[in-house]
C-alpha cells in the first residue's frame, strides 16, 4: 500500500497535499483488513510521506522534497531490475549500455 501511493506521486496521479481515504475507506477499495491499513499509514506517516490533521484526515505531505527522492528512489529500483533481468538473460554490461542508447535513439525518432 506504501508502494502504491508512492507509484500515484511518481506518477503524478497524487500531489502533494492530496487527501487520501479514510482507513475504512482504504479498506474497503482495497478489500483488506482495516488493521492492515492503518499499519500501512502509520508507516507513510512514519517515513514522512503523509500527515495526519485531527478531524480532516490523511494528506499527502506538501514537501516537493520527498516526491523528487521518491522519483529517484522508484528510478533505482527500476535500474536495478532492469540489470538483474538482463544478467538473468546472460547479457553483459556493455551489451545492455549497447541495447538501452539503440532504444533510446529509436524512441527519440518516433516521438
Amino acid at each position: 500500500m506504501v508502494d502504491e501511493v508512492k507509484k500515484a506521486l511518481a506518477r503524478g496521479e497524487l500531489s502533494p497535499g492530496d487527501k487520501i481515504p479514510s482507513h475504512k475507506e482504504r479498506a474497503q477499495i482495497s478489500q483488506v483488513n482495516p488493521n492492515t491499513v492503518m499499519r500501512a499509514y502509520q508507516e507513510m506517516e512514519r517515513v514522512g510521506l503523509t500527515e495526519t490533521l485531527r478531524g480532516q484526515g490523511t494528506f499527502i505531505k506538501n514537501d516537493p522534497a520527498m516526491l523528487l527522492s521518491i522519483r529517484s528512489e522508484m528510478a533505482q529500483a527500476a535500474v536495478h531490475q532492469f540489470i538483474e533481468e538482463m544478467r538473468g538473460l546472460g547479457i553483459e554490461p556493455d551489451e545492455m549500455a549497447h541495447m538501452l542508447r539503440d532504444t533510446l535513439h529509436m524512441e527519440r525518432k518516433e516521438g
